[in-house]
């Protein structure tokens, strides 16, 4: 991407990809609000791209013709004019509701030289000048907006720059004949300047920030089985002292995406602005997660003696299991077993104050190997726990952990007798430990992504939990190349 106004503005947009409810009449999982906080820092960020641009800008020749008393008609030429220096010192971006937001630069100064030429007759002079710009201001509201395929636009309208103040220094054999017409020069290139800096600005908009814009993603992966829908719900929103952008953050099933039937429910966001940004992200952004996987399949698990630890001392086989049940080895002598779990019902996730847990309740059936390698069915059991949930957030995802508390079994059959829940309740909570909660924390570990456009970091991160909500307040640290 070219340098220019583009990447500082996408970048603060890219973080505002997220949303409230909107007029698609989808309310989002996941929030993101810019603060006045992160307005000013884009804004100081924005000096420095701008200053950059303003050093590109093409001044054209300008001409024209003179007429003095004592010296009489002329022609005089001004050609090969470039910025030397340029100091934007103050500006500020500040939400236009209803619209977008409005970018506003004001005492700043702009140093240009060039070449002049005059023709009198056969006379023919020429020399060198500089021009001080001072008090420029420059303004232009930035549009904001929605395309088909829900990703973001912005358009720049109302742009204006205006030169206060204006001195032109002449040099060369005729610089006293200059001068006697210099408020006109002066007028001409002030005329130029205001133009170009409003030409540049509507280009870099066009050309760079909005381009930006367009490859953010309107899916993005989060795993082999779980996708997540990043377009917009509704163009982003100014508000008095924020500016929130409308997203979706709908979960779905990669390969097979169906629609989702349970509404998001609103979201009632802190009035925080100590940070630049803030997320928030619904339960229900996790509860439709667990419901694809569950659907899927994919919170079901089999359990094979080789799957067991190489040091535990009960093995997956009838022999093992007599101290479980007795008369097993008597119906089906040395064979080996395997135990099915099903999650009931998708286990949703209960967020309130301070508390993530969730209730999986699963049934667990033992099935005995027979010789042809038939699964017969011989026992199946309850099973209850409470598990508690941390989540963490890095530069970029937010990460999981769970912290399982002890399973509870109880016997729902037995076809082979007596079974002794207990001692069977200690060896599953002992393979939940050493084996399936380290290989399902070992996959939240891999992270949840936030929709972060290039180049963007968070830090400072502070994390509170809310009922029915998730909330991350950040600063933001925009990486330069």
């Amino acid at each position: 991407m070219k340098a220019g106004t583009g990447p500082l503005l996408s970048a603060l947009l890219g973080l505002m990809l997220l949303s409230i409810p909107g007029s698609r009449g989808a309310n989002p999982a996941l929030v993101a609000r810019i603060t006045d906080k992160g307005l000013e820092y884009a804004a100081k960020e924005g000096l420095l791209t701008l200053q950059r641009e303003l050093y590109k800008i093409t001044l054209s020749d300008f001409s024209g013709d003179f007429k003095i008393k004592a010296v009489g008609r002329g022609h005089y030429e001004f050609h090969s004019l470039e910025i030397q220096n340029c100091e934007l010192r103050g500006s500020s971006l500040k939400p236009l509701p209803g619209q977008g937001l409005s970018l506003a630069i004001s005492d700043s100064t702009i140093g240009v030289r060039g070449k002049w030429k005059v023709r009198k007759s056969f006379l023919k002079l020429h020399g060198s000048f500089d021009l001080d710009v001072k008090s420029v201001t420059i303004s232009v509201d930035l549009l904001l907006g929605m395309d088909p395929s829900g990703r973001p636009t912005v358009t720049a309208s109302g742009c204006s720059s205006r030169i206060c103040d204006l001195e032109v220094h002449m040099s060369g054999h005729l610089e006293w004949l200059l001068n006697l017409f210099h408020n006109q020069i002066e007028s001409k290139l002030q005329k130029v300047l205001e133009s170009k800096v409003c030409e540049m600005i509507q280009k870099s908009v066009t050309s760079d920030l909005q381009p930006y814009l367009q490859t953010l993603p309107v899916t993005a992966e989060i795993d082999n089985v779980l996708g997540i829908d990043y377009s917009l719900v509704a163009a982003p929103q100014a508000k008095a002292h924020v500016l929130d952008v409308l997203f979706k953050g709908e979960i779905f099933n990669r390969n097979h995406r169906s629609p989702v039937t349970t509404p998001t429910p609103t979201m009632s966001l802190p009035e925080d602005s100590k940070q630049m940004v803030y997320f928030a992200i619904s339960d229900h952004a996790f509860n439709i997660a667990s419901r694809v996987y569950h659907q899927a399949g994919y919170l079901n698990f089999s359990i094979t003696d080789d799957m067991l630890p190489p040091d535990s001392n009960i093995r997956l086989n009838t022999k093992a299991f007599r101290p479980f049940t007795p008369q097993i080895t008597r119906k089906y002598p040395d064979m080996n077993l395997e135990l099915r779990g099903t999650v009931v019902s998708a286990p949703l996730l209960n967020v309130s104050p301070g508390n993530l847990s969730l209730s999986p309740q699963m049934e667990i059936e033992g099935f005995v190997i027979l010789p042809n390698f038939a699964r017969e069915p011989v026992f199946r059991l309850g099973v209850v726990t409470n598990i508690f949930a941390s989540l963490t957030f890095n530069n970029s995802k937010i990460t999981g952990m769970l912290h399982p508390d002890k399973a509870q079994v109880r016997l729902i059959e037995s076809k082979v007798g007596m079974f002794n829940v207990n001692l069977f309740q200690a060896f599953l909570n002992y393979y939940l430990s050493k084996s399936l909660y380290p290989d399902v924390n070992d996959e939240l570990a891999k992270g949840f992504p936030l929709p972060l456009p290039r180049r963007i970091r968070l830090h400072d991160l502070d994390f509170q939990i809310h009922k029915d909500f998730l909330y991350l307040g950040a600063n933001v640290q925009y990486m330069r190349v």
